[in-house]
């Protein structure tokens, strides 16, 4: 899909309880839910409900009894939704606490808009902008084996290591277009 207004096309990303905050501070159009099944928000009013995905899983890497481990069909459809994103209006991922699996998906929708760029470079750039985020590494193996980037999402992630500990991550925002 080509896209006419990249210029200022933004990702935020944060945890659950910053999403209205953030939709409205931000004009927010699209919108990625990653969590917990139980904790799955409503889509909210400014949102079309086509513009809004829902990933049920939870924030592990190894399967886990009563648990939904992220899977491969979470990580197409992350893909696929990003890649359909108009980017006329910003996109907005969050999960429960904005540090794990939201900024894998952070990372991956990053890697798969722009894909002559180093994905270290985006890995840095996600260290810049969030010392907390520590991506869910089995969301990004799944999408290093879906966009063929040959173990090199991985091993950025490996590189800039696991954040800083929190609770809850802060709201942070980059460019979709690198």
């Amino acid at each position: 899909m080509t896209h006419e207004n990249v210029e200022g096309a933004r990702i935020f990303c944060g945890p659950l309880d910053e999403v209205h905050s953030t939709i409205k501070s931000h004009n927010i159009g699209w919108l990625v839910s990653a969590i917990n099944g139980e904790k799955m928000p409503q889509t909210p009013a400014a949102i079309d409900q086509a513009h809004h995905l829902k990933l049920a899983m939870n924030d592990i890497s190894c399967d886990q009894d009563g648990l939904i481990l992220p899977s491969q069909v979470h990580v197409q459809r992350l893909i696929d939704f990003v890649q359909d994103w108009d980017q006329l209006s910003p996109l907005m991922i969050h999960c429960w606490a904005g540090v794990s699996r939201s900024t894998a998906a952070t990372f991956i929708s990053l890697c798969s808009l722009n894909e002559t760029v180093s994905e270290r470079d985006i890995a840095f750039l996600l260290r810049q902008a969030s010392p907390t985020a520590t991506p869910n590494i089995r969301l990004v193996t799944l999408a290093d084996d879906l966009l063929g980037r040959k173990g090199r999402m991985v091993e950025a992630i490996d590189l800039i290591g696991q954040g800083e500990m929190t609770f809850e991550g802060n709201v942070f925002s980059l460019s979709s277009k690198m």
